[in-house]
Protein backbone atom coordinates (compact mmCIF):
# COMPACT_ATOMS: atom_id res chain seq x y z
CA UNK A 1 0.00 0.00 0.00
CA UNK A 2 2.22 2.36 0.62
CA UNK A 3 4.39 1.55 -2.78
CA UNK A 4 0.97 2.20 -3.86
CA UNK A 5 0.67 5.63 -2.18
CA UNK A 6 4.14 7.08 -3.32
CA UNK A 7 3.58 5.74 -7.02
CA UNK A 8 0.63 8.34 -6.98
CA UNK A 9 2.18 10.90 -5.66
CA UNK A 10 4.59 11.15 -8.07
CA UNK A 11 1.53 10.70 -10.78
CA UNK A 12 0.65 13.59 -8.83
CA UNK A 13 3.09 16.00 -9.55
CA UNK A 14 4.58 14.66 -13.02
CA UNK A 15 5.01 18.30 -15.21
CA UNK A 16 2.27 19.29 -17.31
CA UNK A 17 4.30 18.43 -20.26
CA UNK A 18 3.19 15.17 -20.39
CA UNK A 19 -0.53 16.54 -20.72
CA UNK A 20 -0.78 17.07 -24.42
CA UNK A 21 -3.94 18.28 -25.27
CA UNK A 22 -7.75 16.77 -26.09
CA UNK A 23 -10.38 18.15 -27.60
CA UNK A 24 -13.26 19.08 -24.55
CA UNK A 25 -15.92 20.19 -26.51
CA UNK A 26 -17.83 19.60 -28.12
CA UNK A 27 -17.34 15.96 -25.95
CA UNK A 28 -14.75 13.45 -27.43
CA UNK A 29 -15.50 9.43 -27.42
CA UNK A 30 -14.41 8.37 -24.47
CA UNK A 31 -13.95 12.02 -22.81
CA UNK A 32 -13.36 13.19 -18.97
CA UNK A 33 -15.37 16.25 -20.00
CA UNK A 34 -18.97 14.04 -21.16
CA UNK A 35 -20.68 13.71 -17.80
CA UNK A 36 -22.52 11.06 -19.19
CA UNK A 37 -19.67 8.73 -19.14
CA UNK A 38 -18.48 6.65 -16.18
CA UNK A 39 -15.17 5.90 -15.09
CA UNK A 40 -14.99 2.83 -17.42
CA UNK A 41 -15.90 4.21 -20.62
CA UNK A 42 -13.19 7.54 -20.34
CA UNK A 43 -9.55 7.11 -21.47
CA UNK A 44 -7.62 9.20 -18.99
CA UNK A 45 -5.12 8.93 -21.89
CA UNK A 46 -7.20 10.99 -24.24
CA UNK A 47 -4.48 13.35 -24.81
CA UNK A 48 -1.92 10.67 -26.09
CA UNK A 49 -1.29 10.80 -29.86
CA UNK A 50 -2.28 8.19 -31.96
CA UNK A 51 0.44 5.14 -31.91
CA UNK A 52 2.68 5.63 -34.59
CA UNK A 53 1.89 2.74 -36.86
CA UNK A 54 -1.74 4.41 -37.33
CA UNK A 55 -2.73 0.95 -35.81
CA UNK A 56 -5.76 3.22 -33.69
CA UNK A 57 -6.12 5.31 -37.06
CA UNK A 58 -8.69 6.94 -36.84
CA UNK A 59 -10.41 8.08 -33.92
CA UNK A 60 -8.28 5.74 -31.44
CA UNK A 61 -10.52 3.47 -32.69
CA UNK A 62 -13.27 4.48 -30.50
CA UNK A 63 -15.83 4.85 -33.14
CA UNK A 64 -16.57 1.36 -33.04
CA UNK A 65 -17.69 1.60 -29.32
CA UNK A 66 -21.42 0.92 -28.99
CA UNK A 67 -23.33 1.83 -27.81
CA UNK A 68 -23.16 5.62 -28.87
CA UNK A 69 -24.72 8.90 -28.81
CA UNK A 70 -24.40 12.36 -30.41
CA UNK A 71 -23.36 15.04 -28.28
CA UNK A 72 -24.61 18.17 -30.10
CA UNK A 73 -26.81 19.21 -32.61
CA UNK A 74 -25.59 21.59 -35.47
CA UNK A 75 -26.92 23.21 -38.55
CA UNK A 76 -25.45 23.23 -41.64
CA UNK A 77 -24.36 26.52 -42.94
CA UNK A 78 -23.86 27.96 -39.07
CA UNK A 79 -20.92 28.72 -36.98
CA UNK A 80 -19.98 27.09 -33.46
CA UNK A 81 -16.61 26.78 -31.59
CA UNK A 82 -14.73 24.04 -30.25
CA UNK A 83 -12.26 24.28 -27.43
CA UNK A 84 -9.32 22.26 -26.34
CA UNK A 85 -7.58 21.28 -22.98
CA UNK A 86 -4.17 20.70 -21.93
CA UNK A 87 -1.34 22.14 -21.52
CA UNK A 88 1.29 20.69 -24.13
CA UNK A 89 1.34 22.72 -26.82
CA UNK A 90 4.67 21.48 -28.25
CA UNK A 91 5.04 25.50 -29.91
CA UNK A 92 2.03 24.67 -31.72
CA UNK A 93 1.86 22.95 -35.12
CA UNK A 94 -1.06 23.31 -37.38
CA UNK A 95 -4.68 21.59 -36.83
CA UNK A 96 -7.61 20.37 -38.43
CA UNK A 97 -11.14 19.81 -38.35
CA UNK A 98 -13.13 17.47 -40.44
CA UNK A 99 -16.33 15.60 -40.97
CA UNK A 100 -17.38 11.70 -41.28
CA UNK A 101 -20.17 10.42 -42.72
CA UNK A 102 -19.56 6.92 -43.07
CA UNK A 103 -17.64 6.16 -39.29
CA UNK A 104 -14.33 7.29 -39.88
CA UNK A 105 -13.49 5.65 -43.41
CA UNK A 106 -13.36 8.72 -44.54
CA UNK A 107 -12.97 12.76 -43.02
CA UNK A 108 -13.62 15.70 -45.13
CA UNK A 109 -11.74 18.68 -44.04
CA UNK A 110 -13.85 21.93 -43.01
CA UNK A 111 -11.25 23.93 -41.45
CA UNK A 112 -7.76 24.49 -41.27
CA UNK A 113 -5.70 26.03 -38.55
CA UNK A 114 -1.99 26.56 -40.27
CA UNK A 115 0.60 27.29 -37.61
CA UNK A 116 0.06 28.35 -34.30
CA UNK A 117 -2.17 25.50 -33.00
CA UNK A 118 -2.86 24.82 -30.54
CA UNK A 119 -1.92 27.97 -28.69
CA UNK A 120 -4.94 29.04 -29.46
CA UNK A 121 -7.39 26.77 -27.05
CA UNK A 122 -11.13 27.69 -28.90
CA UNK A 123 -11.76 27.92 -32.76
CA UNK A 124 -14.75 28.72 -34.65
CA UNK A 125 -15.94 26.79 -37.36
CA UNK A 126 -18.15 26.93 -39.92
CA UNK A 127 -20.86 23.43 -40.93
CA UNK A 128 -20.72 23.66 -45.10
CA UNK A 129 -24.18 24.94 -45.83
CA UNK A 130 -23.93 21.80 -48.11
CA UNK A 131 -22.93 19.14 -45.02
CA UNK A 132 -25.89 16.51 -45.35
CA UNK A 133 -28.04 15.98 -42.76
CA UNK A 134 -27.38 12.91 -40.49
CA UNK A 135 -25.24 12.05 -37.62
CA UNK A 136 -21.48 12.07 -37.70
CA UNK A 137 -18.01 12.69 -36.87
CA UNK A 138 -16.25 15.35 -35.80
CA UNK A 139 -12.83 15.34 -35.82
CA UNK A 140 -10.01 17.45 -34.26
CA UNK A 141 -6.41 16.50 -35.86
CA UNK A 142 -2.80 18.29 -34.62
CA UNK A 143 0.30 17.62 -36.16
CA UNK A 144 2.60 19.43 -33.13
CA UNK A 145 5.60 21.27 -33.94
CA UNK A 146 8.33 20.70 -31.53
CA UNK A 147 8.85 17.32 -29.77
CA UNK A 148 8.23 13.69 -31.42
CA UNK A 149 6.52 13.67 -34.54
CA UNK A 150 3.15 12.82 -33.86
CA UNK A 151 -0.61 12.83 -35.11
CA UNK A 152 -3.23 13.84 -32.42
CA UNK A 153 -7.03 12.25 -33.24
CA UNK A 154 -9.97 13.22 -31.15
CA UNK A 155 -13.42 12.60 -32.75
CA UNK A 156 -17.19 13.18 -31.29
CA UNK A 157 -20.33 12.28 -32.21
CA UNK A 158 -22.43 14.97 -33.67
CA UNK A 159 -25.85 14.93 -35.66
CA UNK A 160 -26.10 17.56 -38.63
CA UNK A 161 -29.39 19.63 -39.48
CA UNK A 162 -30.32 20.91 -42.28
CA UNK A 163 -29.85 24.40 -43.49
CA UNK A 164 -32.73 26.78 -43.14
CA UNK A 165 -30.89 29.19 -45.73
CA UNK A 166 -32.59 29.88 -49.12
CA UNK A 167 -29.67 31.96 -50.13
CA UNK A 168 -28.47 31.41 -53.86
CA UNK A 169 -25.27 29.59 -53.60
CA UNK A 170 -22.42 31.51 -54.72
CA UNK A 171 -19.65 29.97 -57.51
CA UNK A 172 -17.27 29.28 -55.17
CA UNK A 173 -14.21 26.21 -55.17
CA UNK A 174 -16.36 24.04 -52.85
CA UNK A 175 -20.03 23.58 -53.37
CA UNK A 176 -20.61 19.98 -52.20
CA UNK A 177 -19.46 18.28 -49.56
CA UNK A 178 -17.96 15.57 -51.81
CA UNK A 179 -15.71 18.60 -52.89
CA UNK A 180 -14.27 18.64 -49.71
CA UNK A 181 -10.47 17.50 -49.72
CA UNK A 182 -9.59 14.60 -47.58
CA UNK A 183 -8.04 15.21 -43.87
CA UNK A 184 -4.54 15.07 -44.09
CA UNK A 185 -2.34 12.77 -42.37
CA UNK A 186 1.06 12.19 -41.49
CA UNK A 187 3.54 10.26 -38.74
CA UNK A 188 1.30 7.40 -38.47
CA UNK A 189 3.86 4.75 -40.73
CA UNK A 190 0.92 2.39 -41.13
CA UNK A 191 -1.15 4.72 -42.78
CA UNK A 192 0.64 6.56 -45.58
CA UNK A 193 4.97 7.00 -45.60
CA UNK A 194 4.74 11.12 -44.94
CA UNK A 195 6.49 12.65 -42.21
CA UNK A 196 6.64 15.71 -40.94
CA UNK A 197 9.75 18.27 -40.47
CA UNK A 198 10.42 18.98 -36.47
CA UNK A 199 10.22 22.72 -35.98
CA UNK A 200 8.19 23.56 -38.99
CA UNK A 201 4.21 23.95 -39.19
CA UNK A 202 2.29 21.89 -41.34
CA UNK A 203 1.46 23.71 -44.51
CA UNK A 204 -1.92 21.79 -45.57
CA UNK A 205 -1.77 21.51 -49.59
CA UNK A 206 -5.69 21.32 -49.52
CA UNK A 207 -6.91 23.05 -46.30
CA UNK A 208 -10.43 23.27 -47.48
CA UNK A 209 -12.86 26.32 -47.55
CA UNK A 210 -12.26 27.75 -43.97
CA UNK A 211 -8.53 28.82 -42.93
CA UNK A 212 -6.61 30.73 -39.94
CA UNK A 213 -2.90 31.16 -40.16
CA UNK A 214 -0.38 32.00 -36.72
CA UNK A 215 2.89 31.50 -35.86
CA UNK A 216 3.82 33.98 -38.56
CA UNK A 217 2.11 31.76 -41.57
CA UNK A 218 0.37 33.30 -44.37
CA UNK A 219 -1.67 31.81 -47.56
CA UNK A 220 1.75 32.38 -49.60
CA UNK A 221 4.00 30.28 -47.60
CA UNK A 222 4.19 26.60 -50.29
CA UNK A 223 2.31 23.45 -49.08
CA UNK A 224 3.69 21.17 -47.09
CA UNK A 225 5.08 18.34 -49.90
CA UNK A 226 8.21 16.88 -51.30
CA UNK A 227 11.34 17.59 -50.13
CA UNK A 228 9.71 19.35 -46.42
CA UNK A 229 7.92 15.74 -46.33
CA UNK A 230 10.51 13.61 -45.19
CA UNK A 231 9.13 9.84 -47.25
CA UNK A 232 10.02 6.92 -45.05
CA UNK A 233 10.92 3.88 -47.05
Amino acid sequence: MTTVKALYSIFLILPPALCHMEMSWPYALRSKYNPDNTYQDIDYSMTSPLEADGSNFPCKGYQNDEPRQSVVTYTAGSTYNMTLAGSATHAGGSCQMSLSYDNGASFRVIKSMIGGCPLTTTYDFTIPSYAPAGDALLAWTWQNYEGNREYYMNCADVTIGSSNSKKRRRRQAYNTFDSLPYLWKANLAGVNDCVTTEDENPVYPKPGPDVVYGDGMSSSDPPTEAPRLVRVK
